[in-house]
C-alpha cells in the first residue's frame, strides 16, 4: 500500500499528465466552415475576398449607400434582448461592398471620429500635410434601411410529427424533442437621400433546421455528419435572411423605372380632396 505522502505525488503526477494529453488536443480551427455565417470573407474596394457565391453582383456601382439602423426602434431592442447579437449594420456594409452594387459610405459611429480629426485640424494640431480640409466627403446618394420582421427560435416543424414515427423507447421523444426549426424574417428599404422618395424595397427570410442531441444518435462523428446543421445560432438564420432580403433589393434595382406622377412629384397628386 501506499503511504500519505506517495499517493499525494502520484494523484500529481495523474493531473500533470492529464494536463499535457489535454492540452495536446486543443485545436483552434481558424476560419472555421461551421462557425461562418451567410456572409463570409471580405472586401477591398471593388474587390471581394471569398464572398458567398449566392451573393448578387453588379459589373458597376449605381451610387454611393449609407446604411442607416434605428437602435431605438421596438424590432431593434427585442432582437438585442433576445440574441445579444450587436449592430446589423456591418454584415449589410460587407454585402454591399462585395456585391459592387453600392460603394459604400461612413455614417454611423465612426462618424465621431471623423469628426474628431477635423476638429483636431481646425485647432492646428494637425501636420500641415495632413490635408483634413473642408470639401472631402463623399455624399450618400441613398440612404438603406434594415428591419427585422420576426425571428422564431423554434418554429415547429417536423419535431412534432415524429412522434407519430414508430421508434423504440426513449429515442422517438429524444429525435422529436430534438429537432426543431428556426426562422427568421427582414426587410430593406433603398431611399434617394435627394428627394426622399423610396427607390426599392426587399424582404428576405431563412431557416434552419437544428438537429440538436440527435447528432449525437449518428455514430461518433455527431452533427458533423448532418452537414454542420447542429446547434446553428439564431444569429445565422438571421444574417442569411439578410442576405436573402439584399440579393432581392438589388434584382429589383436593376429593373428600377421611375414611378411617374403627372405634374410631376410633390406637387399635389392626382387624388384631389375637397378645398374649404
Amino acid at each position: 500500500m501506499f503511504d500519505a505522502r506517495q499517493k499525494y505525488f502520484y494523484r500529481c503526477l495523474f493531473f500533470i499528465a492529464a494536463a499535457a494529453v489535454f492540452s495536446g488536443c486543443a485545436h483552434m480551427d481558424v476560419g472555421s466552415r461551421s462557425a461562418k455565417t451567410a456572409a463570409t470573407g471580405a472586401a477591398s474596394g471593388a474587390h471581394n475576398e471569398n464572398a458567398n457565391s449566392q451573393l448578387e453582383r453588379c459589373g458597376e456601382s449605381l451610387g454611393t449607400l449609407a446604411v442607416i439602423e434605428d437602435v431605438n426602434t421596438d424590432w431593434y431592442r427585442a432582437y438585442y434582448r433576445n440574441y445579444r447579437l450587436g449592430p446589423t449594420t456591418p454584415v449589410l456594409r460587407m454585402l454591399v461592398q462585395q456585391s459592387n452594387c453600392f460603394v459604400v459610405v461612413e455614417r454611423s459611429r465612426a462618424m465621431d471620429n471623423m469628426a474628431q480629426e477635423r476638429a483636431l485640424g481646425a485647432a492646428g494640431e494637425l501636420r500641415q500635410e495632413s490635408n483634413f480640409g473642408k470639401g472631402q466627403m463623399v455624399s450618400a446618394d441613398y440612404s438603406m434601411t434594415p428591419s427585422i420582421t420576426f425571428s422564431n427560435k423554434n418554429a415547429g416543424g417536423i419535431g412534432g410529427a415524429l412522434h407519430l414515427v414508430p421508434l423504440v423507447g426513449s429515442l422517438a421523444s429524444t429525435v422529436a424533442g430534438s429537432m426543431n426549426s428556426k426562422e427568421a424574417g427582414t426587410m430593406l428599404s433603398l431611399v434617394d437621400n435627394r428627394s426622399g422618395v423610396q427607390i426599392s424595397i426587399a424582404e428576405g427570410s431563412a431557416r434552419n433546421m437544428d438537429f440538436g442531441a440527435i447528432g449525437g444518435l449518428f455514430g461518433g462523428s455527431g452533427g458533423a455528419s448532418l452537414g454542420g446543421y447542429t446547434n446553428t445560432a439564431e444569429g445565422k438564420v438571421i444574417v442569411a435572411a439578410f442576405t436573402d432580403a439584399y440579393n432581392n433589393l438589388v434584382r429589383a434595382t436593376r429593373n428600377y423605372q421611375q414611378q411617374v406622377v403627372k405634374g410631376g412629384l410633390g406637387t399635389g397628386g392626382g387624388l384631389n380632396v375637397q378645398s374649404n
